[in-house]
C-alpha cells in the first residue's frame, strides 16, 4: 500500500472511531514526520502484551491519538505486517510519579476489525472498562488522600482546606461532578469542590447525590472527626419545645 493511502486509511479510521465511542473524544493524527510525538507516545503506551510486542517488532511510523477532556487517551496503530485491522492501546497519563503505577495492572490493548463501527463496540465493551479502572487506581495512588470511587459509587473525601475531592470512574460520574461545581485536574483526574462557601458546597452535594441516584450511582461522604458532611437532604427542623411551667431559681 502507498504510504499516502496508508496514512489516509489510519487517520480516517480514527476519525470515525472517535465519533462512535461513548463520551466526548477527539482524534489527532501523527505522521512519520512527528518523530518527537511518536517517540513520546511509544514511551506512554500502557501495554506489556500485544501492543508492546508489536512495537518491539516495528517502531511507530504513524499513529492517531484519541483524547478525552479528562486527560484519558487511546492510541490507534498499524498492525505490523498486516493490511487489515488496527491495534488500539491505552496511553498512560502524563505527570504521574512511577510509584502511582505500582501494583496496577496494565490495561494493555486489543486488535480492531477494519470496520470502525464494530471497532468502537470492541473498545467500549473491553478496553475502555479496563482503562477506566486502571486510570482510577493510578490517579488514586498519585493522590493518596483521596479515597477511590467505583463505577457504581462516587466517594467524596474531605481535604484539609475544607474542599471535597473525588476521583470518579465513568463518564456519567465525571459529567455530574462537573455540572455541580467540581473542577477537574486533567493530570490527576481529581475533581474538587471548594469549601469557601459551605452553604453553596452543601447545596451542590445534595444536588449531585440526586443526579447520581437517577443513574443508579451512590454518593458516599465519610464523616471525619470534627466535621459534619453535607446531607443528601436538608435536616428536619426541630419542633418547638412545649411550654414549661415557670420556676424560681436560686443561686
Amino acid at each position: 500500500m502507498h504510504p499516502y493511502e496508508d496514512s489516509e486509511r489510519l487517520a480516517s479510521y480514527a476519525d470515525v472511531l472517535t465519533g462512535e465511542l461513548p463520551g466526548d473524544w477527539t482524534s489527532t493524527y501523527h505522521p512519520s514526520e512527528h518523530e518527537d510525538d511518536l517517540a513520546e507516545l511509544t514511551d506512554r503506551i500502557w501495554d506489556l502484551d500485544l501492543v508492546a510486542a508489536a512495537l518491539a517488532t516495528q517502531p511507530l511510523r504513524q499513529a492517531a491519538v484519541l483524547s478525552r477532556p479528562d486527560g484519558a487517551q487511546l492510541a490507534v496503530l498499524d498492525r505490523p505486517g498486516e493490511h487489515e485491522g488496527f491495534l488500539i492501546a491505552a496511553v498512560a497519563p502524563r505527570g504521574l510519579p512511577d510509584e502511582a503505577y505500582r501494583g496496577v495492572r496494565e490495561p494493555s490493548g486489543i486488535t480492531l476489525t477494519d470496520d470502525p463501527f464494530l471497532g468502537a463496540e470492541q473498545v467500549a465493551g473491553d478496553l475502555l472498562a479496563r482503562y477506566e479502572s486502571a486510570l482510577a487506581q493510578v490517579r488514586h495512588n498519585a493522590a493518596a488522600d483521596v479515597q477511590p470511587s467505583t463505577p457504581d459509587r462516587v466517594m467524596l473525601t474531605w481535604q484539609d482546606d475544607g474542599s471535597l475531592a473525588a476521583v470518579p470512574v465513568g463518564e456519567i460520574a465525571r459529567d455530574a461532578l462537573a455540572a455541580h461545581g467540581f473542577v477537574p485536574d486533567q493530570q490527576t483526574g481529581i475533581y474538587r469542590l471548594s469549601g469557601d462557601d459551605t452553604t453553596v458546597q452543601a447545596r451542590a452535594v445534595r444536588a449531585l447525590g440526586l443526579r447520581l441516584n437517577t443513574h443508579g450511582i451512590a454518593l458516599a461522604i465519610p464523616h471525619p472527626s470534627g466535621r459534619i458532611a453535607p446531607a443528601a437532604t436538608p435536616p428536619a427542623t426541630p419542633a418547638p419545645a412545649a411550654p414549661r411551667p415557670s420556676a424560681t431559681r436560686t443561686r
